[in-house]
Parts: C-alpha cells; structure tokens; sequence
C-alpha cells in the first residue's frame, strides 16, 4: 500500500475520532494475545451472522457495540485433512463466509494443510512463513520476514487458528475495516463488532508491535511515486491560521534575506538554501519523538508507534543534508549561521511542542508544503536549463554515493534524480505532520499500522489465490474446447 493510500485510510479513521481514540479503544491495553479457542458445535443459520443484544433477543443483522456469534467451529487437523484429501468443505460450516467462493475457500485450506506441520489446526508464524513463500509472486524475501516477525509479535507469539485466519481472509477482501480493532482482551473469546465494523481484529491482534517495530525506507521510488501534486490543506481552526501565517512570514522573510526570488537559479544559489534549511528542518522531528518519549516515560503508557516516524523523519532530513554538502562545502561564516539558527529554532520548538503538539504538526505540515513548492521550481529549472549552463550539468552529473546508496538510485543517478527523490520525501512528511495534526496522543504510527500491514497481506494473498483459480478455470476451459 502506498504511502498516499495508507494516509487517505488513514484519514477516514480519524474523522470520526478526532478528539478520541481510534475505533477499538485506547493503544495502552495490555498486550495479551488469545489462545486457542475451544472448539464449537454451535448450530446456526449458514451464511449469517446472529448477534446477541443485552437484554434482549439475538436478531439477524448488525448491531452496534454487541458481540457476534456464528456458525463458526474450529476445524480440528481431522477436518482439514478430510478437506485436502476429498476437497469437500460443505460440511465444514463455511456459510458465514460470504466473500470466500467456495472453490477459493477450497484452495486457501489446502494451502493452510500443506504448511500446517504438526497438523493441529492452528498456524503459527513459521507456517505462515512458509504459507507466504510458497507466493514469491506476490510477497518479496524481504516483505515475507518482515510480515512473519510481525505476525509472531502481534499475536504475542501463539499461532491462529485456521477458523480465524479464514475470517480474517474473508474480511480483508471485502475491505472491512479490521485496522480499527485492538488485540482481543483476556477471557474475550469473539471479535466485537461496532457499526457493522470490527472492533477487534479477526485474527486477536493489536498495536503492540508498533511500538519497536517500524519499517519504513525512501528509497525505491516507482516513477509514480516521483510525480507529486502540489496541495494545501485549507485552515480551519484559529491554530490552524495562526501556524499557516507563521510559515508565510518565515518563508517571506527568508526568501528576502537569500534573495531567492531575485534574478535566475544557480547551483549556488540552490545548495546554499537547500543546505541551510536541511540543518533546521531535521529538528521538528527529533523534537517530536524526545517529547513523546519522555512523556511515555513519563505516564508509563505506549506511545503507537509514533516516535518512531518521527525519528525517521528526523534522520530522513539529515540524510537530505548529508547529501547537499557532498555537492558543496560550506565556510564558517555559513556554519555559524547554522549553530545559531539551530539554537533558537530548537529551543522555541520545543516549547511550543509541549504547549501544542497540533500546532506545531500542522506548522511542519505547512513548512513543507513550502518545501515542495520550492523543490519543484528547483527541478523545472534543472530540467529547462539551457544546455551548456551550470544547471544543465545536474542532469547527468552523477549523485553523491551516499545518495545512491540511501535512494536506490543506481549507478546511474544524477542530481537531478535526488531533487525528485527529495521533493517525494518532503511531500510525505507533508501529509504525514497534516494527518497527525490534532489526534489523540496514543494514536498508531498512520505509516506502519500493525493491523495495516497484515490486513495487506491477507488481501494479497487472497487475490493471488483467485489469480491462480482464474488461471487454472481459463487453462481447463482450453483443454474442453
């Protein structure tokens, strides 16, 4: 999922919870996995769901706030032995299952059998990593250890059973929205529903592991990526105003000062502020993630995750500025400019962060609103420079190594090719510190969402399996005919 796919999801969550925590409760609940479910005989309607309602009688349908119950039944090793040997799931009480056709639910068990080692019924984190390789079309090397050690620490280590996964499986690829659910608490047996949308996740996982897992890198940008838009989120709120009239002034007053706007572009005139501003830029983020910290520290509560995204902001716009001046060396008179900017800046930073964290999100959010306007007329340049000209060079003049190496840029990356990437960086921390503006504090990290990430799994191995059913079904109707 893309970055901008992931904030638009994102977003949707937190209209209606903006001055709350997300749908499925507060990230501070213990991290206490499920354990095996005892097996149920329960005889209900196939193909519905029966919710029980406090205080009065179960109905057919959704009901808010209320757990459900179905015809669901563990599926012992025996079962699934049955099914992989006759390829028979009607009496296995699949009904509920209304996205799964029949012939997929077929195929996702017998896969589920071939890596179920010891034949329990229940797949634990080395079957799914095996579940998820036998998929290499679908799931790289690395997104197969990624998503198994994120399995195994969500679940808090125990394995899932297969009635479960199914569930799971079948919710993902109607898009339900599973993220919105925390783990399941002890002695809690169903997911609970609310609004018709779950409460916990199918499979019992939670946020825990957002808290020291974080996997995000910038590089390997798709073309698509690279083609940003330029956007602004209008104000709304009185802080909303007060931080978009404090990055004008900032953004005024500097360009005066650099006489940015003054006569054309030049290598030198570019570096000097692309230098400068990387050595300020890379302090809201550290700022953010000390703050939040401590404050975890502090109230003893997690955190979601979230001083991990801003670290990497952090470290993201130093890697900016690591780059810059492999193309120019700054002098001293520059370097102390830079230590004194860097004093008040930090220092007024971080009161206004403990003051109102909002504010200074949606300030950061603006500054690199400006960011990306300044690095697309960076790029326009390079790319309409004159051949011959002093910017025309960055167009095939080779990028600094560590630039290579950071990107994924190849041994053929330019200058040119690092503004772009630089620009889709600054476009991200943009959207991100605008999304997070406002939220509660034990939001989940909106990049690296434990729920997200397995609910992206599970869609795509469900569409890889149908994928392989359409295939088979087209080379078998070749075969009649």
């Amino acid at each position: 999922m893309t970055v901008e796919a992931t904030l638009l999801r994102y977003g949707r969550r937190l209209v209606a919870a903006k001055s709350s925590t997300l749908v499925g409760g507060s990230t501070n609940k213990s991290c206490v996995s499920w354990s095996r479910l005892a097996a149920s005989s329960t005889s209900t309607t196939s193909g519905s769901f029966r919710f029980n309602s406090s205080g009065s009688g179960g109905g057919v349908g959704t009901l808010p706030t209320q757990q459900y119950h179905h015809n669901r039944r563990s599926i012992h090793s025996s079962d699934i032995i049955k099914l992989a040997e006759t390829g028979n799931t009607n009496n296995l009480g699949l009904g509920f299952l209304q996205n799964l056709p029949p012939k997929v639910r077929t195929a996702i068990l017998s896969d589920l059998h071939a890596v179920d080692l010891d034949k329990n019924g229940i797949i634990d984190s080395d079957e799914l990593k095996l579940l998820l390789s036998k998929h290499a079309t679908s799931f790289t090397d690395d997104e197969v250890v990624e998503l198994t050690e994120l399995f195994y620490a969500s679940t808090g280590g125990h394995g899932v059973e297969v009635m479960r996964f199914l569930e799971a499986l079948d919710a993902a690829i109607d898009d339900k929205s599973t993220s919105g659910g925390g783990e399941m608490i002890q002695g809690e047996t169903s997911p609970l529903v609310e609004g018709g949308k779950f409460k916990t996740h199918p499979l019992g996982i939670g946020t825990c592991a957002s808290e020291y897992m974080f996997s995000k890198t910038h590089g390997k940008y798709t073309p698509e990526q690279l083609n940003i838009e330029l956007t602004h989120v209008p104000p709304v709120t009185k802080l909303d105003k007060g931080a978009l009239f404090a990055v004008k002034c900032f953004r005024f007053g500097f360009d005066q000062a650099t006489g940015w706007n003054r006569g054309s572009l030049t290598p030198e005139k570019i570096l000097n502020r692309a230098i400068f501003l990387e050595t300020v830029a890379a302090i809201p983020g550290m700022v953010a993630a000390i703050i939040r910290h401590f404050r975890s520290l502090r109230n003893m509560t997690r955190d979601g995750g979230m001083l991990n995204m801003f670290l990497e902001e952090a470290n993201n716009e130093r890697m900016h500025l690591l780059t810059f001046i492999r193309l120019k060396d700054p002098g001293m008179i520059f370097r102390a400019a830079v230590i004194g900017a860097q004093g008040v800046f930090a220092t007024g930073f971080g009161l206004a962060y403990v003051a109102s964290p909002a504010f200074c999100h949606r300030f950061v959010g603006y500054i690199e609103e400006e960011a990306v306007v300044t690095y697309t007329k960076i790029i326009k340049a390079i790319e309409e420079a004159e051949e011959g000209s002093e910017l025309a060079v960055w167009r095939t003049q080779d990028a600094p190594k560590i630039a290579k190496g950071y990107w994924h840029l190849g041994e053929k990356g330019t200058v040119l090719d690092v503004m772009r990437v630089v620009r889709a960086d600054e476009a991200e921390h943009r959207d991100v510190n605008h999304a997070v503006s406002g939220v509660a504090e034990d939001t989940v990290n909106p990049l690296y969402d434990p729920r997200e990430r397995l609910d992206s799994m599970l869609t795509k191995y469900v569409k890889d399996i149908m994928e392989r059913e359409q295939q088979e079904k087209g080379v078998d109707n070749k075969v009649v005919t």
